[in-house]
């Protein structure tokens, strides 16, 4: 499926769900040749309208809903994957190995490893109490612990889970929505999605058969070079 191939613009979320349910992984702006994306098959005007017809509202409630798993999982880009493909996803795209055994050969930074242990302890944390409780609240320390989220869900360690609003001393919403995380596991626990039964190859393997179904060549290859397959 390309572009192309979806004419009818989107404009409700049980639309969007049944367009990632066909395609499995819907990035939220253009990333894959040849691919639809969720700014692309959406009017510009619904954008944070903050109705229910705004788009950025719906990046999370795909996950709250248990409907995808959501996060920068693509060269640091929002993806929705749908919660079919997903287990397949983790195990395709992430590590068999254990973050901790990953920090002890380096292949992991010291502070993705300090936020992974955070977000296992409350899971559903948001943006502001995660840097704070990290020790990363200082602005110059921002860039570091955007690194490490980035890091993170990368790896499909952790998902975007939703967002909280922010509140002032009265109770009352004040300022922007802040992210929450929690462990892709505990995400996959919580909606009932059973984990992949297989390796790494085998993931692969399911996935490749499904995206042959619904994808273009051109956006095959470009997954399967963007995420080493």
């Amino acid at each position: 499926m390309d572009n192309t191939d979806v004419q009818s613009i989107i404009t409700t979320f049980e639309d969007a769900a049944d367009l990632l349910e066909k395609v499995g992984i819907l990035p939220l702006a253009t990333l894959i040749p040849e691919h639809p994306s969720l700014n692309g098959v959406t009017k510009t005007e619904n954008w944070h309208s903050d109705t229910e017809l705004d788009p950025w509202k719906w990046r999370v409630k795909f996950p709250g809903e248990g409907l995808a798993g959501y996060g920068k999982f693509i060269k640091k880009k929002a993806v929705l994957v749908s919660r079919e493909w997903f287990p397949a996803y983790v195990t395709a795209a992430g590590s068999s190995l254990p973050l901790e055994e990953r920090y002890n050969n380096g292949l992991a930074s010291r502070e993705a490893l300090k936020l992974l242990q955070i977000i296992r302890e409350e899971q559903g944390i948001e943006t502001r109490k995660l840097r704070a409780d990290a020790g990363m609240k200082a602005k110059e320390n921002k860039t570091t612990f955007d690194n490490a989220v980035n890091e993170l869900q990368g790896a499909l360690e952790i998902v975007i889970s939703g967002v909280k609003p922010r509140l002032n001393a009265l109770g009352e919403q004040n300022g922007w929505n802040s992210t929450s995380f929690e462990t892709a596991a505990h995400w996959m626990e919580e909606n009932g999605i059973t984990p992949f039964k297989g390796n790494r190859e085998e993931a692969i393997q399911w996935l490749h058969s499904r995206m042959a179904e619904v994808w273009t060549p051109s956006a095959i290859a470009w997954m399967n070079k963007t995420m080493s397959w």
